[in-house]
Formats: structure tokens, sequence, C-alpha cells
């Protein structure tokens, strides 16, 4: 009996569920078959001299990975994302009896121009930041990879979520 109330709730579940429109189980609305992600500048003033092809190739992975489209080098693609780095910058971000800094900041800001060429309105410019800290007795160059690592999927993800997730 308790199988037969478990088959006849799953069966209703499945005619509903299509009928909300407003869930989808990837949250991504995507149009358009292709997408033109071009390198990334860095114009920062402080320049790593891998960064924008850092940055590129995480944004490149996480939205080809997430939705389907096809990468073109085109200029009449469904969508097209250029961009900038606009901000390299490392601050205190914790210290200990006002002059001892115990953790140190690195900053990434990365200026976004997303075209959406299915839906004019969707189209974006925005510049996200992101940051990650490390102990302020470490060096820059000791952690600097692995920073950039974490803050680059951050900005992945941002970048991701206002492109192609509705919430």
């Amino acid at each position: 009996m308790r199988l037969l109330q478990n088959l006849a709730f799953s069966i209703i579940f499945m005619f509903l569920l299509p009928g909300c429109g407003i869930y989808s189980f990837s949250g991504a609305t995507i149009e358009g078959k292709n997408i033109n992600i071009h390198l990334l500048e860095n114009k920062a003033q402080n320049v790593v001299p891998s960064l924008a092809a850092t940055i590129t190739d995480k944004l490149r992975s996480r939205i080809l990975s997430q939705t389907g489209l096809a990468p073109v080098d085109k200029e009449d693609a469904d969508y097209d994302i250029t961009g900038a780095i606009v901000g390299y910058t490392v601050t205190v971000s914790a210290a200990q009896d006002v002059q001892t800094a115990t953790k140190n900041r690195l900053t990434l800001s990365v200026a976004i121009t997303f075209k959406n060429r299915k839906n004019e309105k969707a189209s974006f410019t925005q510049t996200f930041s992101r940051f990650s800290d490390f102990d302020a007795n470490q060096t820059l160059q000791n952690v600097e990879n692995a920073l950039i690592e974490d803050i680059g999927n951050q900005l992945a993800d941002d970048i991701f979520n206002k492109a192609f997730v509705n919430w």
C-alpha cells in the first residue's frame, strides 16, 4: 500500500513540476547556441604575467561546463564576453597591537561586458571584485598562485551567475 502511495505521488509530482516554469535544476537560462569569450586584458597597475590567461580560462571553463554552449571566435556569437582585469591590490586585512599585520588580503577586480544577442535586456557591464586573505608571515609570491586560483573561481561563479542564472 505504501509503495502504491509513493508511486502515485511520484507520478503526480512529475506532471506538476514542468508546469511550475520558475524552477530549473541547473538554474541557468540558455537561449543561444554559441559564445565568444575574449581574452581578458590586464589593465591593473600590478601586472602578473599569467593573470589574464588564468582568469579567462576559469571563466571559460565555468561557462562551457555548465551551459553546453559552443565556443566560437566570431563577433556575431549569441553571447559575447569581453573585459579587463582592473584591480590587483594587496592590503592589510587584520592587525594586532595596531602596528603588526596578521592578515593580508589580495583583491582582484574584473570589469566585464556581457552581450546577449538573444535578449538584449540581459546584457550588462559590471565590475566584479573578490578577495582572499593570507597570513602576513607568508610572502605574496609563496601564496599568489593559490590565491589567484581561489579568487578566479569565485569571479567565474559571479560572472556566470549574473549572465545565465535568474534568481
